[in-house]
């Protein structure tokens, strides 16, 4: 197999839990040489989550591909070892609070005295800058802070946040952009830079067609459920035996829509002839549709709806997600051998390149698995550094 394209790379990763976990888990996959630095308490996920065979799948999940040391960075000696991983590194990364890196004793100018070609990524909630920036963080709080939430929900219902840890993970991902653009600017300066992403701008940035919405009327978004802001026929739709998701997202495919459930006599009527009229009556518009739908079972009307050209699928439990043939293709599930732990499953590379292809190159490590071998790499003897 092809070596990544991030081989050679090497990233210094002071990260926990999930934001940097994730970043520099994409730069694992993508085969970057990621150094995972742990305290002797090790990263809070390793006791989250299912714990299987004493392994949290939730750590193996986002720590693959990584090498883990310890290090007590309240010794002195264990800051040295830092230092000397900071001198030959690319990159570093760090999701603490804004100015807890430098209280370690690694401000910036330090850094760049170090390693001036060295990247430093700061994931953080809301910036070194500003009125919040050593406000705590979560997940919850990205969420609402940001609006996302206030946009989720049911009409005259209450903001609901996503499931998932957007912010979290959206934080990481731009994370890892920037470190690959920064990669790409050092080549032609032979410099290194800061990169900030912010669970609080990533969540903005992800607002969408919401935003410019706001932006241009000054009204805020009603919440409409699973319902489109600003389109209809949109959203969930009841069939004879389950809801399935339409989204007609333009005018040729709503026509293709109505026809196909032979109402194409609706745009005839000035009350559904434009997107406008039928936002404005999309309950009774709503109505028509499932009155035909509920004729049949939703399977048929997916195969019916798809060959058409009309955007629709059945709403899957994860369960149904993962064991779909199209998820399947995309090897969207992987089973990775955790040696002592047994197999982990866990989600895949949403990511394909042909020639460097993402892959899984060791599990996630034991707490310190690798570091006599980090140690070893740097000329110092392993039982001078070690916490103790």
């Amino acid at each position: 197999m092809a070596g990544g394209a991030l081989e050679g790379i090497q990233v210094i990763d002071l990260t926990r839990v999930l934001s940097g976990p994730f970043c520099t888990m994409l730069l694992a996959d993508l085969g970057a040489d990621v150094i995972k630095v742990e305290s002797p308490d090790g990263d809070p996920t390793r006791a989250i989550g299912t714990i299987r065979d004493g392994l949290s799948w939730y750590f193996a999940a986002f720590n693959r591909n990584k090498r883990s040391i310890v290090l007590d960075l309240k010794r002195e000696k264990d800051k040295h070892v830092l230092a000397r991983l900071i001198e030959r590194a690319d990159v570093l990364v760090e999701n603490f609070r804004p100015g807890v890196l430098d209280a370690m004793g690694f401000p910036p100018h330090r850094l760049t005295a170090l390693n001036p070609r060295l990247i430093t990524c700061s994931i953080n909630g809301f910036g070194s800058i500003g009125p919040y920036r050593d406000r705590p963080a979560f997940d919850f709080i990205a969420q609402a802070l940001s609006g996302f939430m206030a946009t989720n929900g049911e009409e005259g219902g209450p903001p609901v946040r996503t499931a998932a840890p957007i912010s979290d993970l959206a934080a990481g991902l731009y994370a890892a952009l920037g470190i690959l653009a920064a990669l790409r600017a050092r080549e032609r300066t032979g410099r290194g830079q800061r990169v900030e992403a912010t669970m609080l701008g990533s969540m903005l940035s992800l607002l969408g067609y919401l935003a410019p919405e706001y932006f241009a009327t000054g009204r805020a978004p009603v919440r409409t459920g699973n319902d489109h802001p600003i389109l209809a026929p949109y959203g969930l739709f009841r069939t004879a035996d389950r809801p399935i998701a339409i989204a007609p997202a333009n005018e040729a495919i709503v026509r293709k829509f109505f026809a196909t459930l032979g109402l194409s006599e609706l745009l005839a009527d000035p009350r559904y002839a434009t997107n406008a009229e039928r936002v404005k009556r999309r309950s009774e518009l709503r109505a028509r549709i499932e009155a035909v739908l509920v004729r049949a079972p939703a399977a048929q009307w997916i195969e019916r709806l798809n060959a058409a050209g009309v955007p629709c699928a059945p709403v899957h439990e994860l369960a149904e997600a993962f064991a779909d043939p199209q998820v399947e293709a995309l090897e969207m599930v992987l089973d990775v051998a955790h040696p002592g732990h047994g197999t982990v499953r866990m989600t895949g590379f949403p990511l394909r390149l042909e020639g460097t292809p993402c892959a899984i190159r060791r599990p996630a490590p034991e707490l310190g698995e690798h570091t006599a071998e980090v140690l070893a790499e740097l000329g110092i003897a392993a039982d001078t550094a070690r916490p103790g």
